[in-house]
C-alpha cells in the first residue's frame, strides 16, 4: 500500500525535514481559574482569577480562545470571536461553571465538536454551536446552584435557547499549504426561521510575555495597506518573524493590547491606553475609543455578516509568513487545496480505519480521534519562577506556603496532550499513558514524545516520582507507564520493523527510579503491601483516600498492590526484550520477577494478613486501626478487580532471552514454595497454549469466582461496560461505623452525591474507559493461556458459555455501543436529550464524556475528556479487524503480522 500524503508529512517531521507541526491546536480553552494563573494566598484558582476577569486580564503562563491554533510556542496565537448583537460580552472563550458554582462540580456550557483532524494538522474541523439569543450566563449559575447533588445538571440546551433553532453553526477548517502557510475557512449557517445578523471577529494576538520575562522582545501587529478585497494586519516577533493575516474583504480592523485592564478589575492606573478587552468595547459598548485601526499586540477582522434562513456565509482568511497578493491568497488555488488536504484526510483514515467497519463505527472512530489531535495543548509552567513571584520559594527565608513547592526543578515548555482542555487543561500523567494508545494509531512518533516527557528530569522528580497534576504534583498516579511503552514498542516494530533501543533503555532507566520510589514510599511496612492514597480512583471508596484517615491509621489498598504487581510485570517483560540486545539487563529480569513473587504472595495470603476474602471471592481493602485491629473493607469496587488485571503472558521465545533469571526463580521455588502456592502457576508441565507461560497475581479457581461477579449483570456487567462499582451496593450499601459516625457507600449509577474530590469526579458506579481498557487486555491476555479449554457464563447465570476472547470482545462492543445508534437510532451517549437523537444537524456530531452512566450509558463528566475516553477508538479498531484464532497464533505480537 502505498503512503499517503499525510503518512508523508509526518515521515517529514519524524526527519526534521518540514516543521509540519510548528502550528496547530495548542491553544487551550481555558486558562482562567488554573493552579498557573493563581497567585491567591489560599490556594483558591478559581475565585482568584475567573471568567468574568478573562477578557479584561492578561494571562501570565498560557491562552485561551474558541478554535484556536497557535505556533508550538505560543508566541502568536489565533481563534475566533463572535458577537450575536445581544450578548452582554463577546463570545471570545467558552463559559462553564467553577467548582463551586456547579451542583456537580465544574463544568462547560456550550456545545462545541472536534469533527476531524490530521496528525501534523494538515486539516482540521471544528463545530461551534452559537445561539442567536442573549448566552443565558445567569441562568445557567442561579439553576445550578439551586440544584441538588441529587439532581441533574442544569445544560445550555435546558434553557431553551437552541429552541426553533435559533443558532449558527459555525464550521471552521484549517488547511495547511506549508508549515508556515495556514488556510483558513469559516462557514456561518443559520439554522434559524429568520433572517440573523453576526459579527465573526477573526483575533489574532501575541501571549504576554513580556509583562513576565524582561528579557522577552516586545512584539507588534499593525495594518498593511493592500490590494483592494483584502484585509491585512502584519504580525513581527524577534523570536517567530514575520507573519500576515490576510482576510477576505475590506473589513474595520480593530486594534488593542494584550494588557490588563486595571481600571475594570482593581480601579488603579492602566499601563497602556489600549487594554485586553479594549475590542470587546468597542463591539458590544460602542466605545470606539477603546481600539485603534493601526497597531498592538491583540487585533480581530470585523465581519458584520446577515445571514438568510436557512442560508449560509463563507469567510477566507490565511495565516502565512509569506507576503502575498489578493490572487494568490484568495484565487482558486485557495478552494482547491483546501478540497486536497479534506481528500488527503480521508486517504489517512482509510489506512487506520477497518474498512470493515460500519459508517457510523467509521464516524466514531474518526471523531474520537480527531478530538485526541485537537486536545494537544501548549503547556508552560516553571514551578521556581512561579513560586517565588508568589513568595513561597523553598530558597526564601520568609517563604509562604504553597502547594507543589517541592516540585522546584519542575519546567514544562511542551506541546502536551490534554485530557479536555477546557475541564482539565493541564496533564495528567496517568491519563496520558492512556491517551498514547489511542494516538499511537495515528502519530507513534507523538505518542513516544508523551511518555519522554514525563520521564525527563524537569519533569520527573529527583526522588523518581512521575508530576501528577499541576493541583498537586505530589498526588499519587497508577504506574501505567512501562505497560503503555511495551504497546507502543509491539506497534513500532509492526510500523518500522525494529524497535527503538535508545527510547526503551532511556525510559527502563527512568522507570527503575519510579518502581523504586514506590518501593520506598509507599510499601509502609517493608511488607509488600502497598498504599498510594486515591490512585486517581476519586471517592471509589469508604474515605478520602488522598487524606489521613478520620479514625488514624491506615489502608492497606488492594488496587496500590495489583498496580506494583501490574507495574513487577511490565518492567520485567521490558527486561526480557533488552536483554535480547543486552545481556546485562538479564539481572533486572531476575529482580522484578522476584519482586513479583514477594507481592503477590503479600496479597495473597489467607486469612486475616490477606486482601483476598475467600467467603466473598474477592479483594478488598484491609483498615489498620492505631490500636492493632484491622478490618476488610468489603466494598465491591475496581479496586478489588484490579488484580485480575496482574497478569502477563511469557512467550517461549521470551523464556529462551533469560536462562540465567528461570534457573534462579526454579532455585527460589524449590527452597520457598510457598512463593508459588497462591499465584498462577506456570512452568514445565504447565504451560498454557503455544506453550505459553503465564505470571498472574490470581489462580484458576480465584479468575472463575471473580469473573462470575464482574460478568453477573446484576453487579458490574453493564449493557455499556463494566461498572466501576458492584450494583449489588444498591440494595445493600456497605456502612463502616467508627467512633459513633457512618461512612457508607452506596451504588451511584450516575453523578456523586458527594462534594469529595469537587464533586464532578465519581467512580462510584459510572462505567470508565481506561479501566474498561486494562480488564480487557487482562482477559485477552487470560486467552492466550488457555484458548478454548476456559470458557465462562456470559453473562453469569445465563448458561451462555463463551471463551476469553470472546468475552472480552462482547465488553468491547458494549463499551462502543455508548457512541452507536442502536436499532432504534438512539446513540445511548446522549441519553433522553433529543435533539442530540434526532435532529440532523446534532446527531451525528460525538461528544466523549469523562464517565458515562452504569445503567443507561449516558455520558456525565466532562464533557469532552476524548482523552483516556478516546480509547475507544482502540476498540473499535482492535476488534473490528482482529480475530480470535489470528490473535492466538500471534500472540501480543499480533501487530507485528498485519494483515494488508
Amino acid at each position: 500500500m502505498q503512503p499517503s500524503e499525510e503518512h508523508k508529512r509526518l515521515e517529514d517531521e519524524r526527519e526534521r525535514a518540514i516543521l509540519w507541526k510548528l502550528w496547530g491546536p495548542y491553544l487551550s480553552e481555558r486558562q482562567w481559574g488554573t493552579v498557573r494563573e493563581d497567585y491567591s494566598k489560599e490556594g483558591d484558582s478559581w475565585e482568584y482569577f475567573t471568567h468574568d476577569q478573562a477578557r479584561s486580564r492578561a494571562y501570565h503562563w498560557g491562552e485561551d480562545g474558541i478554535a484556536g491554533i497557535s505556533d508550538v510556542n505560543q508566541e502568536l496565537c489565533f481563534a475566533l470571536a463572535f458577537w450575536n448583537g445581544k450578548d452582554p460580552i463577546l463570545k471570545e472563550r467558552l463559559f462553564g461553571l467553577t467548582n463551586s458554582e456547579g451542583n456537580h462540580g465544574e463544568d462547560v456550557k456550550e456545545y462545541y465538536f472536534y469533527l476531524d483532524n490530521t496528525p501534523t494538522h494538515s486539516y482540521m474541523k471544528y463545530l461551534y454551536k452559537y445561539a442567536q439569543e442573549a448566552y443565558p450566563y445567569l441562568d445557567l449559575l442561579e439553576e445550578n446552584k439551586r440544584r441538588t447533588r441529587y439532581e441533574m445538571e442544569y445544560e445550555l440546551i435546558d434553557t431553551g435557547i437552541f429552541d426553533e433553532d435559533r443558532y449558527f453553526d459555525i464550521f471552521v477548517e484549517y488547511a495547511k499549504a506549508a508549515c508556515d502557510d495556514i488556510l483558513i475557512s469559516i462557514t456561518i449557517h443559520n439554522r434559524g426561521a429568520e433572517r440573523a445578523t453576526l459579527h465573526l471577529l477573526p483575533t489574532i494576538w501575541f501571549r504576554n510575555t513580556w509583562s513576565w520575562w524582561q528579557e522577552s522582545p516586545y512584539p507588534s501587529l499593525e495594518a498593511l495597506e493592500s490590494d483592494a478585497g483584502i484585509s491585512v494586519i502584519a504580525a513581527n516577533s524577534i523570536n517567530l518573524g514575520h507573519y500576515f493575516l490576510y482576510g477576505e474583504g475590506s473589513v474595520p480592523l480593530l486594534f488593542t493590547e494584550n494588557e490588563t485592564n486595571n481600571e475594570r478589575l482593581f480601579g488603579t492606573p492602566n499601563l497602556a491606553p489600549y487594554v485586553k478587552d479594549g475590542i470587546n468595547r468597542a463591539i458590544v459598548d460602542g466605545e470606539q475609543e477603546a481600539v485603534n485601526a493601526h497597531q498592538g499586540t491583540k487585533a480581530a477582522l470585523d465581519y458584520r455578516m446577515d445571514v438568510e434562513a436557512g442560508g449560509y456565509q463563507t469567510i477566507r482568511l490565511r495565516l502565512s509568513a509569506q507576503q502575498k497578493g489578493g490572487d494568490l491568497c484568495f484565487g482558486k488555488g485557495f478552494d482547491e487545496l483546501m478540497r486536497q488536504r479534506r481528500e488527503e484526510a480521508d486517504a489517512f483514515y482509510s489506512s487506520v480505519i477497518p474498512a470493515s467497519l460500519s459508517g457510523d463505527a467509521a464516524l466514531v472512530m474518526r471523531q474520537a480521534l480527531a478530538g485526541m489531535l485537537w486536545s494537544k495543548q501548549y503547556y508552560l509552567f516553571d514551578a521556581a519562577k512561579w513560586l517565588t513571584e508568589r513568595h513561597a520559594s523553598p530558597f526564601s527565608y520568609q517563604s509562604m506556603p504553597s502547594r507543589n513547592k517541592e516540585w522546584i526543578h519542575l519546567v514544562n515548555n511542551h506541546i502536551i496532550s490534554m485530557p479536555d482542555k477546557w475541564e482539565y487543561p493541564w496533564y495528567a500523567s496517568w491519563d496520558l499513558a492512556f491517551h498514547t494508545i489511542s494516538l499511537s494509531l495515528v502519530d507513534l512518533d507523538f505518542a513516544k514524545q508523551q511518555i519522554d516527557l514525563m520521564l525527563r528530569e524537569d519533569y520527573q522528580h529527583p526522588s523518581g516520582q512521575i508530576p501528577a497534576y499541576e493541583w498537586n504534583f505530589s498526588d499519587v498516579n497508577p504506574p501505567v507507564h512501562a505497560w503503555a511503552i511495551l504497546f507502543l514498542n509491539r506497534i513500532e516494530q509492526g510500523l518500522r520493523g525494529k524497535p527503538d533501543l535508545d527510547f526503551l533503555k532511556r525510559s527502563f532507566a527512568k522507570l527503575s527510579l519510579n518502581f523504586t520510589w514506590w518501593v520506598n514510599r509507599k510499601d509502609r511496612l517493608g511488607k509488600n503491601i502497598f498504599d498510594g492514597g486515591f490512585l486517581g480512583l476519586d471517592n471509589i471508596g469508604v474515605f478520602d483516600r488522598s487524606k489521613p484517615l478520620p479514625m488514624g491509621g491506615y489502608l492497606e489498598q488492594a488496587d496500590g498492590t495489583a498496580w506494583m504487581s501490574f507495574f513487577c510485570q511490565n518492567m520485567l517483560e521490558l527486561s526480557i526484550f533488552l536483554t535480547a540486545y543486552d545481556s546485562s539487563y538479564e539481572s533486572m529480569a531476575l529482580k522484578f520477577a522476584e519482586h513479583f513473587l514477594w507481592i503477590a504472595n503479600a496479597i495473597n495470603k489467607v486469612g486475616e494478613e490477606g486482601m483476598w476474602d475467600e467467603e466473598d471471592g474477592f479483594y478488598y481493602d484491609i483498615l489498620r486501626l492505631p490500636n492493632g485491629e484491622s478490618t476488610r473493607l468489603k466494598v465491591r469496587s475496581i479496586v478489588g478487580l484490579l488484580p485480575l488485571c496482574a497478569t502477563t503472558i511469557i512467550e517461549p521465545k521470551q523464556r529462551e532471552c533469560i536462562p540465567k533469571t528461570l534457573e534462579a526463580l526454579r532455585e527460589r521455588a524449590k527452597r520457598m514454595p510457598e512463593l508459588l502456592q497462591s499465584i498462577h502457576m506456570t512452568g514445565k508441565g504447565h504451560y498454557g497454549e503455544g506453550e505459553r507461560g503465564i505470571l498472574a497475581l490470581i489462580n484458576t479457581d480465584r479468575l472463575r469466582r471473580i469473573l462470575s461477579r464482574m460478568l453477573d449483570e446484576n453487579e458490574f456487567l453493564s449493557p455499556y461496560g463494566i461498572r466501576a462499582l458492584s450494583k449489588y451496593h444498591l440494595d445493600h450499601p456497605y456502612c463502616f461505623n467508627i467512633g459513633g459516625q457512618d461512612y457508607r457507600v452506596t451504588y451511584l449509577p450516575a453523578e456523586s452525591d458527594t462534594g469529595m474530590f469537587g464533586g464532578n469526579s465519581n467512580w462510584r458506579g459510572p462505567i470508565w474507559m481506561p479501566i474498561n481498557l486494562l480488564i480487557i487486555k487482562a482477559l485477552l491476555e487470560y486467552y492466550l493461556y488457555y484458548g478454548d479449554s476456559l470458557k465462562l457464563e456470559f453473562p453469569t447465570g445465563s448458561g451462555h458459555f463463551l471463551n476469553l476472547f470472546d468475552i472480552s470482545r462482547e465488553i468491547a462492543f458494549r463499551l462502543a455501543s455508548i457512541f452507536l445508534r442502536n436499532e432504534k437510532g438512539i446513540r445511548p451517549v446522549y441519553g433522553g436529550t433529543q435533539k442530540f437523537q434526532d435532529d440532523p444537524h446534532w446527531r451525528d456530531y460525538i461528544l466523549f464524556y469523562e464517565y458515562f452512566h452504569g445503567d443507561n450509558g449516558a455520558g456525565l463528566g466532562a464533557s469532552h475528556q476524548t482523552g483516556w475516553t478516546g480509547v475507544v477508538a482502540k476498540f473499535i479498531q482492535l476488534f473490528g479487524s482482529l480475530d480470535a484464532q489470528r490473535f492466538l497464533k500471534f500472540g501480543k505480537d499480533v501487530m507485528l503480522h498485519r494483515k494488508e
